[in-house]
């Protein structure tokens, strides 16, 4: 490669001195040294595989490089990785980062089926090789030959370097891509891990569970494996035909096979309550096996452990035999809205690790705890939302998925103290856990996920422009007043944070609101002029703060630590739920730090919304005379009796402009996307009469005097019913057998 460029510099009669090891195109500048990409001389924040890629393409601008080629250069033909996600989500990110769009592409174009073109010209000046016409070119020195010229000699550099320097900028990409391979297998991905492809769907399958002697899977085939009415399947390992034994519309979750694996027993969320029923592998009806009773699996042929509720939705670990007899209870979290939803025990039957819910009603870390009480709970695992686990058969190793970062991965940790360790990587996440028998492997759902929003208008449905993956979970997207601009959580990156966007309806032009700032939740003041967040704080806690929309002035923290769920309320407050005791609570202060006061005597579940006059708070509360579910509840700010909202559980938010309530109400059997009913409000955000026990699910909008339904749940509304937003989420995992270290 030397040879050739000194011979095409020679034919153009220059010479070639290094210089920085940069690219430049349009607004962009790569340094190959530090591997940062800038625009206008400002960071952005890009992951390892997108910024290998964009090496790649820069290696020959204006030329073809096929998938394949992409393939073979990113990831070895020995470590497995869904590449046609992984590669589309890779080129998502990168056309994210560069500003640029499939569609109308100024810097990476696709070529169907073939690969991709890099268009935009590089600028020459800035390259890695610099031509100097006015130089004279130096003749070529062995290694042992004096140079002619002193000051070459005084600064000689190894020959890797020169190398590097005169070979140009598409042999540092190259030898970047390399580096950061070998660094990324060697130091992040185990070269033990093997993956064995079980399931080929073009939809997904997810939460698997095998029997005892590890020749039948068990899992059900859907995008989610947590109470879902996607159906049950069995198959023979490992090239056994998958076969449907359930049903069952009801949602359910949690397969796990009896201990003579004849029959398979899940969990259904029946009405109001969860109870455990079986199925045999064969197929046919399902029939009750344990009322009150979630996550079940066997310890022994007798004794089952498994979740029950107590009271309202706490929900902790117990065991018993099928008839309920010898209950002995294990671990229930402290927060009364905690709920333990699933429980693996330990080979030895002496611990177990759970899986459950915190007292915001998100996934914690997992517990383990001690099924005989001679130890106290403790936290297990990596520090983050852990959705599944297992156990090595000698009891040596425990596994996790865990939430890290924005990614799901899986994890495991020497038993008992020792450190956790991060075990894949990469584009593709992981979902569910199984242990083989034998310990040699362990099976899992691997696949991504994505997100977009997405708008409806006259004109009908069309993507807005995300860039990236919309964070709805923290807190929803919300229109300005004048329902032009909308606001969400973005996270651009597996390396980055979750940031405030906004993007103007119209024209899907995009801007970062607070560069490098990443929230936890947010909420945007009625007049559009202020946002109020919260940020991750240390040991677990989050802190409050408010800003400016425009920047005008700095962010003025609020000292207030463990705040969630912030909004803006009546009489210039803040609001936010916070947690005091074992309860939640909706609390209120001043912007200075003054005058903090709960808003309610009595506990709350969640802080969903406030209607932007402030005469409403949205809120389920943990129960009500007469029930013993938590019911959603319109609750007078100022005063008055609390109004029942649903009949069941469900979400309302308002529009921007307060004319009307938008009620997201979930299919119970979640068979369809839900529905919105949209109940117009009356002059002083006066509520319309609703049913005394509140709305039923999927309620018809003659129920409401002049209500509408939009066929959709989990919208966010504008200012009129036929203009809102939702978050479009896709979702492929197919099950693989990974071999384990």
């Amino acid at each position: 490669m030397l040879d050739s460029v000194l011979t095409a510099a020679r034919g153009r009669g220059v010479a070639i001195s290094p210089t920085q090891n940069t690219v430049r195109f349009g607004l962009f500048e790569l340094d190959l040294r530090t591997r940062q990409i800038t625009k206008n001389g400002i960071r952005i924040r890009l992951p390892l595989q997108p910024l290998q890629i964009l090496c790649v393409l820069l290696e020959r601008p204006g030329g073809i490089v096929t998938r394949d080629e992409l393939r073979r250069s990113l990831w070895p033909s020995d470590v497995f990785v869904d590449f046609d996600h992984g590669l589309n989500k890779s080129i998502q990110k990168l056309r994210e980062a560069l500003g640029d769009s499939a569609g109308s592409p100024r810097y990476i174009e696709t070529i169907p089926r073939i690969g991709y073109r890099f268009i935009a010209p590089v600028n020459e000046p800035r390259r890695v090789l610099e031509f100097r016409a006015d130089a004279t070119l130096p003749r070529p020195q062995s290694d042992s030959a004096p140079s002619p010229h002193p000051a070459i000699a005084e600064t000689r550099r190894p020959r890797w370097f020169l190398l590097a320097a005169w070979a140009g900028a598409p042999a540092i990409c190259a030898l970047l891509v390399v580096i950061g391979l070998l660094l990324y297998r060697s130091h992040r991905r185990p070269q033990e891990l093997r993956y064995t492809q079980l399931t080929d769907f073009t939809d997904s399958a997810v939460a698997p569970a095998l029997s005892p002697d590890g020749r039948m899977l068990a899992f059900i085939r859907g995008a989610n494996g947590f109470l879902t009415s996607d159906q049950i399947y069995v198959k023979m390992l490992p090239n056994g035909e998958a076969r449907r034994v359930t049903d069952d519309d009801r949602p359910k979750y949690g397969p796990a096979f009896s201990p003579d694996a004849s029959e398979i027993a899940y969990t259904v969320l029946n009405g109001s309550s969860f109870s455990t029923y079986e199925v045999s592998v064969l197929g046919g009806e399902p029939h009750l096996l344990l009322n009150n009773a979630a996550g079940l699996v066997w310890l022994d042929a007798q004794r089952l452990l498994f979740s029950e509720i107590l009271t309202g939705i706490h929900m902790g670990v117990v065991t018993a035999t099928v008839t309920r007899a010898g209950l002995h209870t294990i671990y229930f979290p402290e927060h009364e809205r905690g709920m333990a939803h699933f429980s693996f025990p330990s080979p030895d039957r002496r611990r177990a690790l759970v899986v459950e819910m915190n007292g915001s009603g998100e996934w914690a870390p997992c517990r383990l705890v001690a099924l005989d009480g001679t130890s106290p709970p403790r936290s297990a695992g990596p520090a983050g939302p852990c959705t599944a686990a297992g156990w090595s058969p000698d009891g040596n190793w425990m596994y996790f998925i865990a939430w890290i970062d924005g990614q799901s991965h899986l994890w495991r940790q020497h038993f008992p103290d020792g450190e956790s360790q991060q075990m894949t990587f990469g584009p593709t996440e992981e979902e569910g856990l199984a242990v083989e028998p034998a310990g040699r492997a362990l099976i899992t759902a691997v696949g991504v996920r994505e997100s977009a929003l997405w708008m409806h208008d006259a004109s009908g449905d069309r993507p807005l422009s995300s860039e990236g993956e919309v964070v709805a979970e923290l807190s929803p997207p919300v229109f300005s007043s004048d329902a032009t601009v909308l606001y969400y959580l973005l996270r651009r990156g597996e390396d980055s944070g979750v940031e405030l966007w906004r993007t103007v309806a119209d024209s899907g032009k995009s801007e970062l609101v607070f560069p490098g700032i990443s929230m936890t939740a947010f909420a945007l003041s009625p007049d559009g002029k202020q946002v109020v967040y919260t940020t991750d704080a240390p040991g677990g806690t989050t802190q409050l703060w408010l800003a400016p929309v425009d920047r005008s002035a700095p962010a003025l923290r609020i000292q207030v630590a463990g705040a969630r769920a912030p909004h803006f309320g009546p009489h210039g407050k803040i609001l936010f739920d916070h947690t005091e005791g074992n309860a939640n609570y909706l609390e209120q202060i001043d912007p200075d730090g003054s005058h903090r006061s709960k808003v309610f005597p009595w506990p709350i579940l969640e802080f969903q919304s406030v209607s932007p006059g402030g005469r409403w708070v949205i809120a389920p509360i943990p129960w009500t005379q007469g029930r013993s579910l938590p019911a959603v509840m319109a609750i007078p700010f100022d005063g008055g009796a609390p109004r029942h909202l649903c009949a069941g559980y469900c979400k309302a938010t308002w529009s921007a402009d307060g004319k009307f309530l938008l009620v997201s109400m979930e299919d119970a059997t979640r068979t369809s996307p839900g529905r919105s009913l949209a109940i117009p409000v009356g002059p002083g955000e006066s509520l319309p009469d609703l049913p005394a026990g509140g709305l039923p699910p999927l309620a018809e909008p003659s129920i409401v005097p002049g209500a509408r339904s939009i066929a959709r749940a989990a919208l966010v509304p504008g200012n009129d019913v036929d203009h809102y937003a939702w978050v479009n989420t896709t979702v492929h995992r197919n099950l693989y057998r990974i071999s384990l270290p």
